[in-house]
């Protein structure tokens, strides 16, 4: 039977317990981890946040009465303990904290017994991942995840702490709002007070933050609530969280330059790293050509080497045809992998074609200078040494090459160089390489909707040079944009906005939109343009990648309290549901799926 914790108080958390207090009476609450009875002693190991504290119970300290509590404790039980800090008698424990102390027991009381649950909770659990986020509340209590958690909270109290010194407000904005299909899909909220029309929860509070900057609030930042109904990875969730800013009076450099000061501050203050200023550049352009990604992972080499031009007159009809078509030919180097076997090269073949391409042509540079090719026969020796030469290949060389327009290339090569990286252990994980990466393209091309899309979003400005573009080659224009880069994932990206009328109403031509149709979707930000905007820029953070990478976590999952899996459901609360057909009825809604089963 549960006791009540009347007349107690905690006077430490178990990690808290050092030999500064040796001597000194404590009481301590938490969970059992796990009990050993030893005889005329009990050995008990109690857990909370904090850490993990050794207490000692035997019969001639703490009574018999509590001596019978302890021999009934089991793992997960919730425990008060009144004793006094004692050094151990026996070895110390060096992994833990409190190891070399122990607790002798003087009274015990038992707040809530446990059922056995439904696996260990320990750190590093080998339990799959299904079982732990149906059970996402005992999964919380290990140690290594509630680790993650709490640095969490100390990252965004940092954020927080720094933003706010340097002149920024918090500014909360409205999760219920109006929907702007431009980009990811909206979720959608459905009124009751105004049947037939609906919210959308905000993928960004973009508008909002642009608003307050015409509202003349110079500095604003929240860590806001986002929502994207897309499809998942290990770095996405349905519902997440966004280190959002935006200012007034600046340019690029001024946003860049209070960003990389905040993450420098962010990481010492959170584990301990150093992060040299100023972090790196790279335009978008190089980024793609040498490592065929937006996001390159700047801790290996193996960077693509454009060879189209070597090959150009050669007589394999695959590398000339996609050059006939405007696209390019390039390769990596897998450095003393040309013995690889033939099985491993055909599945990273099937791996490229994952990634678009067609096939993947590969030439074995042999211990004993000799080529081992998929195409050498449709090359003069010539031809090959020139292309050996020209990718620095060197006896033991494995080369692999794509062929095609360069989306498909730089997608393929980019995504094989990640993957060979991984395989021939070429990624330091202890590195924190930060990158800037600028200048993306400000539109591409959406064959799915015959017309331009944002890059970004729509309220991105060009780069000035490439202003007269929009009329006669929008596809060649620059944006003031910039993505933050850490170990090849995206931690948040930015932008110059537009602030005057006729490039913002310029780019929405460029995007299909008539002027009505512009003012019917983004009418408030436009008409507040007409009342005085300064000139502004914004970054926005993904929270949970950015403390999935500093914890060097696999997934974001295991940086959020309460996650969804890949299909956007949460395991524990089965969410999403169905509701009373009553509260459809309020909201004016039937349901096609509900009418098609009845027919």
């Amino acid at each position: 039977m549960a006791e009540s914790m009347k007349g107690l108080n905690r006077s430490h958390r178990c990690g808290e317990v050092s030999n500064a207090l040796i001597g000194q009476t404590v009481t301590v609450m938490g969970w059992v981890q796990k009990q050993r009875n030893k005889g005329g002693i009990i050995f008990v190991d109690l857990r909370d946040r904090s850490g993990i504290l050794q207490i000692i119970f035997e019969e001639s300290e703490c009574g018999s009465e509590a001596f019978a509590k302890a021999e009934k404790l089991r793992s997960e039980f919730v425990v008060a303990v009144v004793g006094t800090v004692n050094k151990r008698a026996g070895a110390a424990n060096e992994n833990l904290a409190t190891g070399d102390i122990e607790i002798v027991a003087k009274e015990v009381r038992v707040l809530s017994e446990a059922e056995t649950p439904p696996f260990p909770i320990e750190a590093d659990s080998k339990t799959k991942e299904e079982l732990r986020l149906k059970y996402r509340y005992l999964d919380l209590r290990r140690p290594d995840l509630q680790q993650n958690i709490i640095l969490r909270s100390k990252i965004a109290a940092n954020i927080r702490a720094f933003l706010v010194n340097e002149g920024f407000l918090e500014i909360e904005t409205p999760i219920l709002t109006k929907s702007t299909p431009e980009g990811a899909r909206d979720y959608l909220v459905p009124s009751r007070v105004h049947p037939g029309s609906f919210y959308a929860l905000p993928q960004s509070p973009q508008i909002f933050k642009q608003l307050l900057m015409c509202s003349g609030y110079d500095r604003y930042f929240q860590i806001a609530r986002c929502f994207r109904d897309e499809d998942l990875r290990a770095d996405r969730q349905p519902e997440f969280t966004q280190v959002d800013m935006e200012l007034s009076f600046v340019d690029v450099e001024d946003v860049i330059s209070v960003n990389e000061r905040m993450l420098q501050f962010v990481c010492k203050e959170a584990i301990g790293l150093d992060v040299q200023l100023p972090i790196p550049r790279m335009t978008w352009k190089e980024a793609m050509n040498r490592f065929g990604s937006d996001k390159p992972d700047t801790r290996f080499g193996m960077e693509l080497t454009d060879v189209s031009e070597v090959v150009a007159n050669c007589g394999f009809g695959v590398f000339t045809s996609a050059l006939a078509s405007g696209g390019s030919v390039r390769g990596i180097n897998a450095k003393g992998q040309a013995e690889m076997p033939r099985k491993k090269i055909d599945a990273l073949v099937d791996f490229a074609k994952g990634y678009g391409a067609k096939g993947l042509a590969y030439l074995c540079v042999m211990p004993d200078g000799s080529y081992k090719s998929s195409f050498a026969k449709f090359m003069t020796e010539e031809e090959l040494k020139n292309l050996v030469d020209a990718m620095q290949g060197e006896p033991g060389d494995l080369l692999l090459f794509a062929a095609d327009k360069n989306s498909v290339v730089w997608n393929v090569l980019g995504g094989l160089r990640l993957e060979l990286g991984r395989q021939m252990g070429l990624i330091d994980d202890n590195k924190f390489n930060f990158l800037w990466v600028t200048e993306f393209p400000l539109l591409e091309w959406s064959e799915d909707d015959n017309r331009f899309v944002a890059m970004h979003h729509p309220f991105t400005m060009p780069m000035d040079e490439d202003l007269p573009l929009l009329d006669t080659d929008p596809g060649k224009v620059r944006a003031k944009a910039y993505d933050i880069v850490l170990n090849g994932t995206e931690l948040g990206g930015g932008s110059v906005r537009i602030f005057q009328t006729d490039v913002q109403e310029k780019m929405f031509e460029v995007l299909g939109f008539t002027k009505e149709a512009a003012y019917d979707r983004f009418g408030f930000l436009l008409n507040a343009f007409k009342y005085g905007v300064p000139p502004h820029a914004g970054l926005a953070y993904g929270l949970d990648r950015l403390v999935m990478l500093l914890v060097k976590a696999d997934s974001i999952r295991e940086v959020i309290a309460f996650p969804k899996v890949k299909d956007a459901s949460c395991l524990m609360t089965n969410a999403p549901d169905v509701v009373d057909n009553k509260q459809l009825e309020e909201l004016y809604i039937a349901l096609a799926l509900q009418e098609e089963a009845e027919e």
